[in-house]
């Protein structure tokens, strides 16, 4: 089968999730790094581009130049990947949607609401793809949750209660590295920090399992570090459009938690737990019964769970993989396959009206708010 032609926009030297990107979008063999503006740098974005193996005509000094030329070539690239600071989402994304490219992009998606709902009338005008990156809901044994919940295997999902706390931002003496001190100014990170963050991975992932969205929710943040004006932890109480409730705690001072994102959900007739640490198993205890532990990669799992692993049982796939998952649904999705499971732009808006929901009713000390975008209400 012809590999895709795939272009990155930022994610250069030194990025913390570029190189997910580019072992993800290459473990498969379905897509080959094409082109790219990897680097605010123009000169040192390009030099890096091509020790990558990108031709030199295809490595750009800024996404303005890579737009301008990939949408005149015959080959131009199948996919662009936008991996740039959150406040660019926006008009890159819709630049290449525009001009009739496929893109996948970090989340956030965007930074407001309006910009999530014309994002997501963009993709649907242009025909094409607009995935967001909620890799989590990539892993094998997440697809197995879905499936499972899908057939009724637990009943009606009564609760889930989730959170992704790690307590790496969690020194008062490093607040003002860079690094960290972006993520809770308002000018850089908007108006929302570890919700923003980390916490819609786990709303996304609520919603990804249960089948179902957040129709309302509840929030109290704090600011454990005094001279952050955005949170460092939240705890949001919500409810989905089929009466499920949530309980989600997110904090980026709890020390001693590392990477810190899991799940349970509870159904009527059964229950799961699944941890991104152990990420290849399942707990799973049906009413009345006996806990037992699915393992990726055991026989008797879902199509789903099968086809997105890759070693032996007992092996770990961790997160790059993860990552790749998603570029497996997105090849198979522009070969004119399926895209069903793939975390697309009405996702990116929804976390988005989430995230304003969530800041509105920490505002009014815990109000119930409508965490619906507009066009979905």
């Amino acid at each position: 089968m012809t590999k895709l032609k795939w272009g990155m926009i930022g994610g250069g030297e030194g990025s913390q999730i570029g190189p997910a990107h580019r072992l993800g979008a290459q473990a498969d063999g379905n897509f080959v790094l094409t082109a790219g503006a990897l680097d605010h740098d123009a000169e040192k974005g390009r030099k890096y581009a091509e020790s990558l193996g990108v031709s030199p005509d295809r490595a750009y000094g800024d996404w303005h130049e890579m737009l301008a030329a990939e949408a005149t070539r015959e080959d131009r690239v199948d996919l662009v990947t936008v991996a740039t600071p959150n406040s660019t989402h926006f008009e890159i994304t819709k630049a290449f949607l525009e001009a009739g490219f496929n893109v996948l992009c970090e989340k956030p998606m965007t930074m407001t609401v309006e910009q999530g709902e014309e994002i997501v009338q963009v993709a649907e005008k242009a025909g094409k793809i607009c995935a967001v990156n909620y890799c989590y809901s990539a892993y094998p044994m997440v697809r197995e949750m879905r499936h499972m919940v899908a057939q009724g295997d637990i009943g009606k999902v009564r609760l889930i209660v989730t959170n992704f706390s790690h307590g790496h931002h969690g020194d008062a003496t490093d607040a003002d590295n860079p690094r960290v001190r972006w993520r809770y100014d308002p000018e850089m990170a908007g108006v929302s920090g570890q919700f923003a963050d980390c916490g819609i991975h786990a709303m996304h992932m609520s919603s990804f399992i249960a089948g179902d969205e957040v129709r309302e929710l509840s929030a109290d943040f704090a600011s454990a570090i005094d001279s952050r004006v955005l949170e460092d932890d939240a705890m949001v109480n919500f409810r989905m459009e089929g009466g499920t409730v949530g309980r989600l705690w997110t904090s980026s001072v709890a020390i001693g938690r590392q990477h810190g994102f899991d799940i349970q959900v509870f159904g009527e007739t059964g229950g799961f737990r699944w941890a991104s640490e152990q990420p290849n198993q399942v707990y799973y205890t049906p009413v009345g019964g006996r806990t037992q532990i699915m393992e990726k990669g055991e026989g008797g799992l879902s199509d789903e769970a099968t086809r997105l692993s890759r070693v032996a049982i007992a092996h770990p796939e961790g997160f790059p993989l993860a990552v790749a998952n998603i570029y497996v649904d997105l090849a198979s999705a522009i070969r004119g396959g399926s895209s069903a499971n793939l975390p697309k732009a009405v996702d990116g808006v929804r976390s988005m009206a989430a995230v304003y929901a969530a800041v509105d009713s920490a505002r009014e000390r815990g109000k119930w708010v409508d965490a619906r975008p507009p066009m979905f209400r």
